[in-house]
């Protein structure tokens, strides 16, 4: 049988190391990989390049590398919630990619399913083009993106077996599912991890083959980006 859970985050993250290009799933900070993130501050990667639709927010999620000035390139779609990431943009001191968030994601499974690049109508005739091969179809013009290449991808579920079998739930299935099996290692932290055959077939949304190590998360905050209530009456 096919076992893919280790010990803990530290297991799970060994051979990260300076230089490299990480993957992270989530949205805003639905569905970040918290373990993951912490380990990494932790180790204190130098000059690394993330690829994520955002930056979390200035004391959280990714905005702990940030802070640490760990990260060298983002690779992002929105930046709008990190202050920190808005100055060192803006100073320079951040090499920063913005591209659409279809993109995003389609760049992510394309490097998940073994595609090189493909065509998209998105961006064209906007800076996002630049430097870009064009082609008509349809009668409509598409510009080339490629796949992207990372090192490890680290993805948050919400159950998941020792086969790394995983299973998400509400907004967490954002990203992360297309990042799995999008980098040479991709590295699963799950609320709940069960001995294989715990989980309905029927209701996996990523088999174990695009996993390489699974490990039970622990002490997740799930902050809430933006809490709007309604005024009392």
């Amino acid at each position: 049988m096919i076992n893919k859970k280790v010990t803990n985050v530290t297991e799970a993250c060994k051979g990260a190391t300076d230089g490299m290009t990480f993957m992270l799933g989530g949205f805003g900070l639905s569905g970040i990989p918290e373990n993951a993130i912490t380990e990494l501050v932790r180790l204190n990667v130098k000059d690394v390049t993330c690829i994520s639709n955002n930056a979390g927010v200035d004391d959280f999620g990714l905005g702990l590398l940030l802070q640490k000035k760990q990260i060298k390139k983002m690779i992002s779609s929105y930046v709008g919630e990190n202050a920190e990431f808005e100055r060192q943009m803006l100073s320079g001191e951040l090499d920063v990619e913005l591209i659409p968030q279809g993109t995003l994601a389609q760049r992510a499974r394309a490097a998940q399913s073994g595609i090189p690049a493909f065509y998209t109508p998105a961006g064209y005739g906007t800076e996002v083009a630049e430097g870009k091969e064009s082609r008509e179809f349809n009668g409509k013009m598409h510009i080339l993106e490629h796949a992207f290449k990372a090192d490890f991808a680290f993805v948050k579920a919400w159950k998941g077996d020792e086969a790394g079998n995983l299973i998400f739930k509400g907004t967490a299935r954002n990203f992360n599912p297309n990042m799995c099996g999008a980098a040479t290692i991709t590295v699963a932290e799950v609320e709940e991890l069960l001995p294989v055959g715990s989980l309905d077939p029927n209701e996996i949304h990523i088999p174990g083959i695009f996993v390489q190590r699974i490990f039970q998360g622990e002490n997740y905050e799930k902050r809430i980006e933006q809490r709007t209530v309604r005024q009392k009456s």
